[in-house]
């Protein structure tokens, strides 16, 4: 994207095309650990703020929670993604179906395969691709997948996944993994941006100080640029709020590239 066009987009503007031509934000919001009545105040607090895409899964224990806060809110204003645990292969529908029912809805957005266990899943992808036949979803990808596995799924059934999320920051950025994914059709998208010691990195909280913005906002943005879904996680409502005020924060060239080389991961 060329950086004359950064500055110009809105808050809405950040998404990502689907196979279904769907369009995924690249802003939503991780429920991860957030359990009970607070995952239904804090999943109401991000739709107040304005996400409009809620990240959830069958292991966080919490579909019902978020069913609850999405309540009220036109089904087709918000992307929901849920994920589907190899513990349940051989039962992928059902628990499909009972995530629909927890959430209070008639299809996800997105469905993935939470993580791989046996090999690439070829199996449990099968089932996710009959579920989107069956228009129980819309778009089907998986998380925690290498460049190796996603092409075993597109081999053993023609198929890429739209999506692949994986535990993603500058201190982890590797450009041949972003490159490979684009190179294939697959948004990437990231979790834990605000983990491992991120908010802390001089140049982090360099670029931050000097932009009159939070880390959090810094790391956020970083993301959007670089096109990559992120999905900070929140239970505090300010932070919620400002985790998501970044449409004005523009990080120039430097900025990325500094941001860039902060990763600990061996150049490919």
């Amino acid at each position: 994207m060329p950086q004359s066009m950064i500055g110009r987009m809105t808050f809405s503007d950040f998404t990502a095309l689907l196979p279904s031509g769907a369009r995924m934000p690249l802003l939503g919001f991780g429920t991860w650990q957030i359990k009970g009545e607070e995952a239904v105040t804090a999943t109401a607090a991000a739709l107040a703020a304005g996400y409009r895409h809620i990240d959830t899964a069958t292991v966080y224990g919490n579909e019902a929670e978020v069913g609850s806060a999405l309540v009220g809110v036109a089904r087709a204003d918000v992307f929901v993604t849920t994920k589907v645990p190899p513990s349940r292969r051989h039962a992928e529908l059902d628990t499909l179906r009972e995530s629909l029912d927890l959430l209070k809805l008639s299809y996800v957005d997105l469905w993935l395969v939470h993580w791989p266990e046996e090999g690439a899943e070829v199996a449990m992808w099968e089932q996710l691709l009959l579920a989107r036949e069956q228009g129980l979803v819309r778009d089907v990808g998986v998380s925690n997948y290498s460049l190796d596995q996603l092409d075993e799924l597109q081999a053993a059934t023609g198929v890429v996944p739209a999506v692949n999320q994986v535990e993603w920051s500058p201190k982890l950025f590797d450009r041949a993994v972003q490159d490979g994914h684009a190179q294939r059709g697959v948004v990437l998208e990231g979790y834990s941006a605000l983990r491992g010691g991120t908010l802390d990195d001089p140049v982090v909280v360099d670029i931050a100080e000097r932009l009159g913005a939070s880390p959090a906002q810094v790391i956020i943005r970083w993301h959007l640029q670089h096109g990559v879904v992120v999905i900070p996680k929140s239970v505090d409502p300010k932070r919620i709020r400002s985790n998501a005020d970044v449409g004005d924060l523009v990080l120039d060239e430097a900025d990325m590239a500094s941001l860039d080389a902060t990763s600990s991961q061996p150049a490919s």
